[in-house]
């Protein structure tokens, strides 16, 4: 029987933090990873048409691939458009992305904690739920970014980023209150770990930034092991990694930085 590979679904490539972390833990299995390139960025969208155009596009994926499980690493999509895959969907697994306010709240010292995000991952009231019931005695800044993802996507193909612009973007995140600084900071988009050592040259302060790939990685382990536990990629023979690209014309910098990361191209 061919082997069921796991989907890595992203708007862009931020994603490919979470695809790394998850090949470090499961070496054995086959990839499929998805960037949703036509419709990037995420937050130029409307809700409603946003949440029909994921579920519509994962009718396709899930008919096409026939994944054994699909990690949604992407914090906008996840938090909008979750629970109603599960509901479309409900004989298949989807590991989603959300900001990790509660390690932080469990680690943090000074109470001052950060999430940054794209603008539709603050607005939601998933966010904020998670907010009221895991760092309530925090004092927790949401801070929505316009510019990162689009820079981390710029970063990962070109090679260079404007550290300026950066230090612009996370200035919000600093927070000084009686006394105490913030100390942690929620990189709660996929795409921003790819630019956490700019982060941290151009930030006011040291601080803790919270990548949240491997936890998604070890959720997306978890659920496999039950899933099947012996669904594992043959030593010889076996296909490839891919990347699909929605647009169906990638250009040659994101094919290259695909090809770096040993995907080949979906066709």
């Amino acid at each position: 029987m061919t082997e069921q590979p796991i989907l890595i679904f992203d708007s862009g490539v931020g994603g490919l933090t979470v695809l790394r972390e998850a090949r470090v833990l499961m070496p054995d299995r086959r990839f499929i990873y998805v960037a949703d390139d036509a419709a990037f960025p995420y937050g130029a969208w409307e809700e409603p048409a946003l949440r029909s155009h994921i579920l519509d596009l994962f009718g396709v994926l899930l008919d096409r691939f026939r994944p054994e499980i699909s990690v949604i690493a992407c914090n906008t999509a996840s938090t909008l458009v979750i629970d109603a895959l599960r509901e479309k969907f409900p004989g298949h697994p989807f590991v989603g992305t959300v900001p990790a306010i509660k390690p932080a709240a469990e680690r943090t010292r000074s109470g001052l904690v950060s999430v940054l995000a794209t603008p539709g991952t603050v607005k939601r009231q998933y966010t904020r739920d998670l907010i009221h019931q895991w760092a309530s005695k925090c004092h927790v800044r949401l801070v929505g970014s316009d510019r990162l993802a689009a820079l981390a996507e710029l970063y990962m193909r070109d090679g260079f980023v404007d550290e300026e612009v950066v230090r612009d973007e996370i200035a919000p995140c600093f927070v000084e209150q009686d006394g105490a600084r913030t100390d942690i900071v929620v990189l709660a988009c996929t795409h921003y770990p790819f630019l956490v050592n700019r982060m941290r040259k151009t930030a006011p302060w040291p601080v803790d930034w919270l990548d949240p790939a491997e936890a998604i990685a070890r959720r997306t382990l978890s659920l496999v092991a039950k899933c099947n536990a012996e669904n594992f990629r043959e030593a010889n023979g076996a296909e490839p990694d891919l990347a699909m690209f929605t647009s169906g014309k990638a250009e040659f910098a994101t094919r290259r930085l695909m090809q770096g990361f040993g995907l080949a191209p979906s066709r």
